[in-house]
């Protein structure tokens, strides 16, 4: 038994590399599951892409609309400001949501509505150094404007004019 053990052992060993026609079959089957896989990682891709723009949105008209009820209820200080009536209570620029606003009361609270600006996923950034790349609506703008009035921040919308994978526009989001 010891002996054919030894002699079983010693042909694996003694067998040397893959052949030619071994290799070429890996590479085959290799470059087919290749092609298969780089489709399907573009569209998963996108499709966290639009996820992203989707929570970014979200996020961005969700503090709008905080901004816009604590000056509706006055929760905001109005002596400074940030409340206008012939803004409709609406923030001047995305950047005021990021600023720390003191409280209405005795007490010195602030509140700051979002810590940084959320990026558009599909959009480059026009200016390195601007991290505002959204376009804006104004209250007293159209709903499917693309230019914005500058008297106030109403609604935000991506500048991508691409089509999503359920195939509408990102712009229209």
């Amino acid at each position: 038994m010891k002996g054919l053990f030894q002699r079983g052992v010693r042909g694996l060993l003694e067998q040397h590399g893959l052949t030619l026609v071994e290799l070429l079959v890996v590479i085959a089957i290799i470059s087919i599951l290749a092609t298969a896989v780089m489709p399907l990682s573009r569209v998963t891709m996108v499709r966290v892409k639009e996820t992203e723009l989707r929570r970014n949105l979200r996020i961005l008209r969700n503090a709008i609309d905080e901004f816009k009820k604590d000056c509706d209820t006055k929760k905001l200080n109005t002596l400074e400001g940030y409340c206008k009536a012939d803004q409709n209570n609406y923030p001047e620029t995305l950047e005021q949501l990021t600023e720390p606003l003191k409280m209405a009361g005795a007490t010195d609270k602030t509140k700051k509505y979002l810590r940084r600006i959320p990026r558009d996923p599909f959009t480059p950034l026009e200016e390195s150094d601007k991290t505002n790349n959204w376009g804006l609506r104004s209250y007293s703008d159209d709903p499917d404007s693309t230019q914005w009035g500058g008297e106030n921040v109403y609604d935000i919308y991506s500048k991508n004019d691409a089509v999503s994978l359920e195939g509408t526009k990102y712009s229209s989001w």
